[in-house]
């Protein structure tokens, strides 16, 4: 087995992908990530659909306003 990479993806990256994604799609990026996230926990590319499910969270949190784009960017 192939030993996990280290991701290059920042949190500001899943929030610019997240507000890209929202920005084209609307409402449907959330079902967009969701299928993302089924598809790769199927193929058992674990890391991946983790990062989906990262992705997912921002989508949620944009769609329902508790996000702004420019704003700082807090881990919890």
């Amino acid at each position: 087995m192939a030993e996990p990479r280290a991701s290059r993806i920042t949190p500001a990256d899943i929030r610019q992908i997240a507000f890209t994604l929202v920005d084209r799609h609307g409402a449907r990026a959330l079902g967009y990530a969701d299928m993302a996230v089924d598809e790769l926990e199927e193929k058992g590319e674990r890391e991946s659909a983790d990062a989906w499910k990262a992705l997912r969270s921002e989508i949620v949190d944009a769609l329902d306003g508790r996000i702004v784009r420019d704003a700082g960017i807090r881990l919890h």
